[in-house]
């Protein structure tokens, strides 16, 4: 018997009723009535594909036999720079929504929810509130964040681990993701360069700080999935090792970077776009650390409207070039993600 499909890396709009006058009102975040468009002051972006919206969502699963899908919060809602109260607004409701979505559908998703590092308080409560009463079990987080001091600040930082320790105790699977990068990067927003290049970078900062300060072994309940397959920190290990070797008088108190390969809290996502790179995440870090990551629906997820591009392709294609097993596949599909999420296979 065939195992089912699980993506890990999916996303989920609200319908535009849905969403409170008051984020509108404040530019946090609002939908066209038209559905054409999704907004945040002076951002916008193209609403590409129906299946942003629910009913479309569930229709766009069975159609690609996708059984399940986890839904991780917009990366527009990390609210990177905002005020305690709108950061309060905003996240509650991205969370209360998410909730919504997996009570509603129990079986067809699992719903991440989110919370901003430099609202410390804020952000404790809110991972009691959501896993105590709305049963959510996997924590979302931006690669980097704006401290209290305005400066940009990976989520490695130790002032993210009062976050980790709660996490800990809660046995709670986590999700890293980039954005923010034009914010963070004085270069021309030009040719999508801060989602095709920077987006990579942010991710494998993070993963570099992230193993140098042994978070994996420091809260060892936690089971952490780097988004997009941290495509850029896997090439770089190599460069991250010699530099460790090189100048150990700028590593102290660290984890060599080698230490940490194929650790198994440690998870990737396949959203990698070429065999290649898959080639090089599945010998670097393991089959077994891989999760089936789509990033639907958007255009640089693996959507069947993109030329040259279906859900699945890049596991497709691994079969056919005899990188991984017909069996590994499922695996990748299937177990790794339910040991991501800290549920048996």
């Amino acid at each position: 018997m065939s195992k089912s499909k699980i993506n890990g890396h999916g996303h989920l709009l609200p319908e535009p009723h849905q969403i409170p006058a008051f984020m509108k009102d404040k530019e946090l975040f609002w939908i066209d009535e038209d559905k054409r468009f999704m907004r945040q002051k002076n951002w916008s972006r193209p609403i590409t594909a129906p299946s942003f919206f629910l009913k479309e969502k569930l229709e766009w699963m069975e159609k690609n036999e996708i059984e399940r899908t986890v839904i991780l919060n917009l990366s527009q809602l990390y609210c990177n720079g905002l005020s305690l109260e709108n950061t309060r607004d905003a996240i509650r409701f991205q969370n209360d929504f998410n909730a919504e979505v997996q009570h509603n559908h129990p079986q067809q998703f699992t719903s991440g929810f989110v919370v901003q590092p430099l609202h410390l308080d804020f952000a404790l409560q809110e991972i009691e509130r959501c896993v105590e009463k709305h049963n959510l079990s996997l924590l979302c987080l931006p690669t980097h964040f704006l401290n209290s001091e305005g400066q940009w600040t990976s989520v490695a930082d130790e002032s993210v681990y009062p976050i980790y320790e709660l996490a800990n105790k809660y046995q709670l699977a986590l999700e890293i993701h980039p954005y923010d990068g034009q914010k963070m990067i004085q270069l021309k927003d030009q040719f999508w360069r801060f989602h095709l290049v920077w987006m990579m970078a942010q991710t494998a900062d993070t993963l570099h700080l992230y193993t140098l300060k042994d978070i994996p072994n420091r809260f060892p309940n936690i089971r952490t999935c780097f988004a997009h397959g941290c495509m850029l920190g896997q090439a770089n290990l190599g460069r991250r090792a010699q530099g460790f070797d090189g100048r150990p008088d700028l590593f102290p108190d660290t984890k060599h970077p080698r230490e940490a390969v194929g650790h198994p809290n440690l998870f990737f996502d396949t959203l990698v776009h070429d065999v290649h790179t898959f080639q090089l995440l599945k010998n670097r870090c393991g089959v077994a650390q891989i999760v089936a990551g789509i990033d639907d629906p958007y255009p640089l997820g693996e959507m069947e409207d993109v030329p040259n591009s279906y859900p699945g392709k890049v596991l497709d294609e691994a079969v056919e070039h005899n990188i991984i097993t017909k069996e590994e596949q499922a695996m990748i599909w299937h177990d790794n993600v339910l040991k991501w999420l800290g549920e048996s296979a």
